[in-house]
């Protein structure tokens, strides 16, 4: 995929925006009973409660019945729905193409059956609004949402996010819920790195977001079940599994840009190079005393050679991933295996530094004593470890790459 500038920093919605600052999708498939009261309650909803001016786009994927006539009708009764038809099926493909044509800086998408209590439809929109986060979703399995629903669909939902958290170690909650925003900003992106077309739309695109360090803003919601639910839950979660497949196979291969979508604001953490510095000198007195722990604990057993050389490989290995985390600011297994590789060889870069310093001085004056080993090996030292944060910074990690581009 070809690289982009990283995101600006995200700013508030003027308040006094002309044009409507939040559109809510509603795809639908034959939904010729639902439709007409679910968007009318919804844009009661709206009108009472959000403050902004507003749009609802019913995205019809091809329906059969007499769900285009409807949509047709309320769109031209209506001065803020909006209809589009779309000649294939797939809720992501329905999305995709709604929020590739609005203009309104917040996006959203509500299922037309409205299972979640539209109550929290201005608490999900707010903190795009506000310039707090990135996307935002709905989520029945966080503490305080309340759900109505027969225990086959409890248990498939949970046994689906559980595989999400085990398999590709996402943090948010609840994927599939049918109640989620984005800043268009962000949708721009995002939606064309997101293949899936149908009901794996949501995930990839939470999982592309999540590891690029995107903020997601997670808000529980009161949800009823749908008794007249269309959805084919076998065909479904085959489709799901298979998604699931193929973004593991990408983030094994490296082949999502998560490091191009960092928020220009998000790319280091604060304090810029003097903190960098003081948490890379933290992290590398507690590597030297793991080091010297190691070595005390192994050399009866494996002898002092074999023992240093698995304390420094150990340590190493624990120093590239704490300045990772804690130095540099990267969250998520996204490149952990490069940055592991590069940053054994930047070890083996400083202790032939050290080792060859010392070779060095023993080849140029034979006779040296203790306190000058001793003193070359600190300098040697200090040049390998100055050399290391150089490298970590400009190659291991590349926090220069993910730095905002000049204006």
């Amino acid at each position: 995929m070809k690289d982009v500038d990283p995101l600006p920093r995200r700013t508030p919605v003027p308040t006094d925006h002309p044009d409507p600052v939040l559109d809510v999708v509603v795809p639908v498939y034959n939904e010729e009973t639902d439709l007409e009261p679910s968007v009318r309650r919804l844009r009661a909803h709206l009108s009472e409660t959000f403050p902004y001016p507003f749009r609802i786009t019913i995205a019809d994927n091809a329906s059969t019945d007499r769900t285009p006539e409807i949509a047709l009708r309320l769109a031209g009764e209506l001065p803020e729905v909006e209809g589009l038809r779309l000649d294939e099926k797939g809720r992501g493909r329905a999305l995709r193409a709604a929020w590739s044509r609005s203009s309104a800086p917040v996006l959203a998408y509500v299922d037309v059956d409205l299972s979640t209590e539209l109550a929290a439809l201005l608490p999900l929109v707010a903190p795009l609004i506000s310039g707090h986060s990135d996307m935002a979703i709905g989520t029945r399995l966080a503490p305080g949402a309340r759900v109505v629903r027969g225990p086959r669909r409890e248990i498939t939902s949970r046994c689906y996010n559980a595989l999400l958290r085990s398999t590709l170690n996402v943090g948010f909650s609840d994927a599939q819920c049918g109640f989620k925003a984005v800043r268009r900003d962000v949708a721009e992106r995002l939606l064309p790195l997101v293949e899936d077309s149908g009901w794996f739309f949501d995930t990839e695109m939470l999982v592309i977001a999540e590891r690029a360090g995107l903020r997601i803003h997670e808000v529980p919601v009161d949800w009823v079940d749908d008794p007249d639910s269309r959805v084919d839950i076998v065909a479904t979660a085959l489709a799901d599994l298979r998604g699931i497949a193929r973004i593991g196979s990408a983030l094994a291969r490296g082949t999502l840009p998560p490091a191009e979508l960092r928020r220009g604001d998000a790319g280091e953490p604060s304090g810029g190079l003097v903190m960098q510095l003081v948490r890379f000198a933290a992290v590398g007195a507690v590597s030297t005393l793991a080091h010297l722990l190691l070595y005390t604990l192994m050399r009866p057993v494996v002898g002092a050679q074999a023992a240093n050389a698995l304390a420094l490989l150990i340590c190493a290995i624990g120093n590239t991933a704490a300045n990772r985390r804690l130095t540099f600011g990267i969250r998520g297994p996204g490149g952990v295996l490069r940055h592991q590789a590069r940053g054994l060889v930047v070890f083996l870069l400083g202790l032939t530094l050290t080792s060859g310093s010392l070779a060095v001085l023993h080849h140029a004056v034979p006779s040296a004593g203790a306190r000058v080993e001793l003193a070359v090996l600190i300098s040697a030292n200090l040049a390998a470890t100055l050399l290391r944060f150089l490298l970590f910074r400009a190659w291991v990690f590349g926090t220069r790459s993910r730095r905002p581009a000049a204006s």
